[in-house]
């Protein structure tokens, strides 16, 4: 293959990499506590012609080489926990993360996973859980007879039972797990990550110790997503796009001006 057009598919395939990104992120515009990902890229081994410094007489060096590139790459889809805006919902089951911190979720294979959606429900049973039933850890119940509940800032859970003269009763404590590096955990799907080994072991602590943040209940954190810059960054994705198919059909006619020539 001509090499470069090589070079130029290299690019058709990176460039379609971050148009798969900024799609995802529009996509999940609105998916509760969603992080927008980030498509990297780095350029591939130079073809080394001629080395600098190389000598071009007894007495002379060059000043600059020869080297030609070969492409791009993409080396990563990372994401970006910066902090998503705060939705008021009035439910005191929805709980917002107003810093660094991840709620524990136990999956169904018996792992731990982690999430910032705090938009919780109760189960048959009455314990906490994701919209999708996955429980809170550790495990809150939430007694029959409940009038209301209480989240502190802290972590600490409170309910008010009928019968028993309105005295709010401490029923458990939501604690946060945070990670050195958030950006190497791995997304599962269904507003869930997993540790990794880039990501390292989570640290758990209680909200608003250790550098974790508070909870605010009756609220939920937004996606972080910014649609403005998002459809700035696709439309220079497409250009880029264009101008490396332009770059193949270029290269295309000047082959065949050689092979119609020669």
């Amino acid at each position: 293959m001509n090499q470069a057009m090589w070079i130029s598919k290299t690019g058709l395939d990176a460039q379609q990499t971050r148009m798969s990104t900024l799609s995802n992120n529009l996509a999940n515009v609105n998916t509760t506590a969603f992080k927008k990902g980030r498509a990297s890229f780095e350029d591939l081994i130079y073809q080394n012609i001629r080395q600098p410094g190389a000598q071009a007489a007894q007495n002379n060096e060059l000043p600059t080489g020869l080297m030609v590139g070969v492409g791009v790459r993409t080396v990563a889809t990372e994401k970006i926990f910066t902090q998503g805006n705060h939705i008021q919902t009035d439910n005191s089951l929805d709980v917002a993360i107003q810093g660094r911190g991840f709620f524990e979720i136990l999956t169904p294979d018996g792992n731990v996973a982690y999430t910032r959606d705090g938009s919780f429900q109760l189960n048959s049973e009455g314990q906490v859980v994701m919209s999708n039933g996955y429980p809170l850890q550790p495990g809150i119940f939430v007694p029959e007879g409940t009038k209301s509940i209480s989240i502190s800032e802290d972590g600490i859970v409170s309910a008010t039972v009928a019968g028993e003269e309105d005295a709010p009763v401490e029923i458990g404590n939501i604690q946060l797990a945070d990670f050195v590096n958030p950006a190497g955990l791995e997304p599962l799907g269904q507003n869930l990550y997993a540790e990794t080994a880039a990501s390292g072991a989570p640290q758990q602590g209680n909200p608003g110790q250790d550098g974790l943040g508070r909870l605010m209940q009756g609220a939920l954190e937004s996606s972080n997503v910014n649609i403005a810059e998002e459809l700035v960054n696709m439309i220079e994705t497409q250009r880029a796009y264009e101008i490396n198919s332009k770059s193949i059909s270029s290269s295309d006619q000047m082959m065949q001006y050689l092979n119609n020539n020669l």
